[in-house]
């Protein structure tokens, strides 16, 4: 049995950053998050309700327990968003990507293929097996893109967990396994080359 050893580490392509958090990122995810509010509405945390502050406060806590690998999302040397590495699970070999939004300006463009493109990559050559995604079933957008990029819907497990607003959220699940990883990265490549 192989075990992960998944690591926080910074990863770029092209113009897109992938920063672990650190303290210096708190500024840049807070003016990010003032942007649109709309982006967080299917996410389990108030964040329009009680503030980034509060989420990135979860985040760290998550982070320096070894739970969790946050990272601030940079264009070009601008605070775009977040993408995390969550459930880190080093004996299964198992971790999710989620608590990913981005600013409007930054939606449909290189920036989700290049982190998705980093973050799978990434934990594939640090002895993954398996990485999970999952979103609000009522999400189609961030559904659609999963099927995308080449990810096998696993189902929808019902009244799975609770949106900022308190109200029971059926999730849609979503995996790539390492057997798999070939052809999705060269998906996603692929996807990349018909982008800006």
């Amino acid at each position: 049995m192989q075990a992960m050893e998944l690591a926080a580490r910074i990863l770029e392509r092209g113009g897109i950053r992938l920063e672990p958090f650190e303290e210096r990122h708190l500024e840049g995810l807070t003016a990010a998050s003032l942007i649109d509010a709309t982006v967080f509405r299917h996410m389990p945390v108030p964040v329009a309700a009680k503030g980034y502050r509060f989420w990135w406060d979860i985040l760290r806590a998550d982070q320096m327990a070894g739970r969790s690998i946050p990272h601030a999302v940079l264009r070009d040397g601008v605070v775009v968003g977040q993408s995390c590495y969550l459930n880190i699970r080093n004996r299964d070999a198992g971790v999710e990507i989620g608590s990913t939004w981005y600013v409007p300006a930054a939606q449909r463009t290189v920036v989700n293929p290049t982190c998705k493109l980093l973050l799978i990559g990434n934990a594939f050559e640090q002895g993954a097996e398996r990485v999970e995604l999952k979103t609000d079933a009522l999400n189609e957008a961030s559904r659609g893109a999963m099927l995308k990029m080449g990810a096998k819907f696993e189902g929808i497990h019902r009244k799975h967990m609770r949106r900022g607003d308190g109200t029971l959220r059926d999730t849609a699940w979503f995996s790539v396994i390492q057997e798999e990883w070939s052809e999705v990265r060269l998906g996603l490549e692929a996807r990349l080359g018909t982008l800006d």
